[in-house]
């Protein structure tokens, strides 16, 4: 950064870091513990749809490195032929505003299992140069409160109402944000229960401080 910058208070870009997608288990601790909600099994990573036989050599290679992932954990493919539990193929969605998700699935207790997914989902993308396409990644969650903490849980909310919440990664940010769409078909969010995690999650994870940032991600698998 450039004197010119340090003068008209330009900041520097923080640098894609794939490893603070790590720091995602312990930080659903957290959560459940500040507002009773825990991991779906479900997580994906946001691209920009791209055309060309290189982007689909590598969507090809993410989704063999994914799927021989999930051969390895099928029954009696663990150590001594104990049974692992298994994990179903990797989809290739593509939403209403066209872009495209890769997803995978994982029992809600492998959540880190699921991390290392979105990581080397990332990590290959970026490797055969197509980092610029790379937009997000999240991971799912789901309210499974009482009744009695389903007032900490954010406002609006009902007991049992399906309530989810995801942790979204800025891949050219290096930051998460919460994100909470509203029960029904409206596009409504729940700003309160999404500055409750904020402030929750603080220790945790690098917080996106910048709220303009918080971008809605409508359709995204899991929510």
């Amino acid at each position: 950064m450039g004197l010119l910058d340090i003068l008209l208070g330009r900041t520097k870009p923080v640098a894609p870091d794939l490893d603070q997608l790590f720091a995602v288990p312990s930080a659903a601790v957290t959560l459940e513990a500040a507002a009773a909600f825990t991991p779906t099994g479900c997580g994906a990573v946001c691209f920009a749809s791209v055309e060309g036989a290189a982007f689909e050599q590598t969507r090809r290679e993410v989704r063999a490195l994914l799927d021989a992932d999930a051969d390895r954990r099928r029954p009696g493919s663990g150590e001594g032929g104990a049974e692992a539990v298994g994990a179903p193929p990797v989809e290739l969605r593509q939403d209403d505003y066209g872009y495209s998700w890769l997803v995978s699935q994982r029992p809600p207790d492998r959540l880190p299992d699921l991390v290392n997914d979105l990581h080397a989902v990332n990590s290959s993308m970026e490797a055969n140069g197509f980092g610029p396409q790379l937009l997000c990644s999240l991971v799912g969650f789901e309210h499974t409160g009482t009744a009695e903490s389903t007032e900490h849980a954010g406002s609006g909310y009902a007991a049992g109402g399906g309530r989810r919440l995801a942790l979204v990664y800025l891949y050219k940010r290096g930051t998460f944000y919460p994100f909470a769409p509203l029960p029904g078909t409206a596009q409504r969010r729940d700003n309160a229960l999404e500055l409750q995690v904020k402030a929750a999650l603080g220790n945790d994870l690098r917080i996106e401080q910048d709220l303009s940032r918080w971008f809605p991600v409508w359709g995204a698998p899991g929510l």
